[in-house]
């Protein structure tokens, strides 16, 4: 007898349908042909151990199983319950009517019990989209899966449930979730907030800049100066995620399996903070069995790079085109896949390698040249797309010692998310542009040009600096996101200043010694 059963295989953050079929006949053995890895060949003792300990038997007979499409290289051991499933159809013990209007994935333990797997969520739209009524995962998918409306989720402890259901001797409830009450319901909230960080105005004014307008931003201060800590609350200002932009985080998490257990929607904005000794491929994604990376794990986030210069230059130099393109396009040999990367940069690093060129009061102790070597380990075309540079000095005994709290993140936050609406209503008409550090050239000259006076005093600071031509569009760029927190329709001079002075590295004197 031939059954099929149906269920899904991830490739990038999108599902496919993978078609089980299983045929019982007369002979012996056991077959398994479509393309399958190491993982989903062993399923065959998996399966055989399951479905003992759960009350069925495996057939003594001829089993093939097919899985199509044939051209798709099925990885991990997601397949084991459809297959399963399928043999026990096709050998008599379940009737098999029902099959065709549900997708079932999950991993069997040999006791029978149904484990976790990768990538539900994108498994439940591509359902949905293909008009499937049901889905059964394991339980500890369920939650996940059940944000897709109109499908039927069925989440299962084990195989022997599974067995009672299709037979129709047990019910089993749909998991229903009211993906928009629980997503308004979840606290965006972070933990840490600005209010703890004493001084440092001018660092705080930046990264506010840098989340009005999306701008990547790089610190370079003496070590102790705040760097990290400050980085670390820089989510509690940026504007809470939309349920579309949770969606699509969920999606990216769920594929490489990073939700926790039981977890519905990310509610809050990524941050991700890799080691320096990371590998390009970990950054970026793809693999043996491709995976999103570092870079995608922070999509619609923050990707904090501490140490910014201990980072290889390999790893650094990958990092260009999805920060121009806001996404990934890995090709090897077996396969191509596209991963989102919109995620902003947040950097750190010292200014030289003893860490205190420039510090107030503590000599800096790096030979003539060491400062300048140092900061080449970032090429010009990476340091091009840092927006805004600030430098960081040490804070004063006085404001440490202060007992008066800072800036809540909750007050400026509410100044992020006026200019981003500003922003929003301003690129409505544009495709992929929702925010002003994604402006091109054209968008510059028609939101971002200031009047003659801005333009000669923009011109008089480039030369007294000797700031390269590359700072121009970046200068214009962040005075516009200043102009959209001022609340003012034009670029003005006021605003240059401001976005002169966080092009720190642009000046030709920054890490000479004389």
């Amino acid at each position: 007898m031939l059954v099929k059963t149906f269920g899904a295989a991830v490739q990038g953050i999108d599902a496919i349908l993978i078609t089980v079929e299983v045929a019982v006949d007369r002979g012996s053995g056991f077959v398994m042909v479509g393309l399958p890895d190491t993982a989903v060949k062993e399923s065959g003792d998996r399966v055989q151990s399951a479905l003992k300990q759960s009350g069925a038997s495996f057939p003594r007979n001829h089993v093939v199983v097919n899985m199509a499409p044939a051209d798709v290289r099925k990885e991990g051991a997601a397949y084991d319950l459809p297959i399963a499933v399928g043999i026990m159809a096709a050998d008599g013990q379940i009737p098999a009517d029902s099959l065709s209007r549900l997708v079932i994935m999950g991993e069997l333990s040999l006791d029978g019990s149904v484990l976790p797997i990768r990538g539900a969520l994108p498994m439940a739209i591509h359902a949905r989209q293909l008009g499937y009524e049901g889905m059964i995962v394991p339980q500890a998918n369920a939650t996940e899966a059940a944000v897709v409306n109109n499908l039927d989720v069925y989440g299962v402890e084990n195989l022997e449930q599974v067995i009672q259901f299709l037979r129709g001797e047990m019910m089993l409830q749909p998991t229903v979730i009211n993906t928009r009450e629980e997503f308004a319901r979840a606290s965006a909230e972070c933990t840490l907030d600005f209010s703890d960080v004493k001084g440092q105005e001018n660092v705080k004014r930046a990264i506010e800049v840098a989340c009005a307008g999306g701008h990547n931003i790089l610190m370079v201060g003496t070590p102790g100066s705040g760097k990290s800590m400050m980085a670390k609350r820089i989510p509690s200002i940026l504007p809470p995620l939309t349920l579309a932009e949770a969606l699509e985080t969920t999606k990216i998490h769920s594929v490489a399996g990073k939700l926790r257990r039981g977890s519905m929607l990310m509610t809050q904005r990524p941050f991700r903070s890799p080691h320096h000794t990371i590998s390009p491929v970990a950054l970026v994604g793809g693999g043996t069995n491709p995976m999103p990376g570092e870079i995608s794990l922070a999509h619609n986030g923050i990707l904090f790079l501490d140490e910014f210069p201990e980072f290889s230059r390999g790893v650094l130099e990958v990092m260009r085109q999805p920060l121009e393109d806001r996404h990934i396009s890995i090709s090897r040999a077996r396969y191509a896949i596209e991963y989102p990367a919109g995620f902003m940069l947040v950097a750190s690093m010292n200014p030289c390698p003893c860490g205190y060129y420039n510090h107030p009061t503590k000599q800096c102790t790096c030979m003539p040249g060491q400062v300048q070597k140092y900061l080449n380990r970032i090429s010009g075309p990476l340091l091009d797309r840092i927006d805004i540079q600030v430098e960081i000095l040490p804070v004063a005994f006085g404001q440490m010692a202060s007992l008066r709290p800072g800036e809540s993140s909750e007050s400026i936050r509410e100044r992020v998310v006026r200019a981003r609406e500003i922003q929003t209503e301003r690129f409505a008409s544009e495709r992929d542009v929702h925010c002003n550090a994604q402006m091109d050239s054209r968008l510059l000259n028609l939101y971002a040009r200031p009047d003659a006076e801005g333009l000669q005093r923009l011109e008089e600071v480039m030369t007294r600096y000797d700031m390269s031509a590359r700072a121009y569009d970046r200068i214009l760029k962040v005075a516009r996101t200043i102009a959209d927190l001022d609340g003012s329709a034009d670029v003005r001079t006021p605003h240059i200043y401001e976005a002169v002075n966080y092009r720190k590295l642009d000046r030709s004197s920054w890490g000479r010694t004389f």
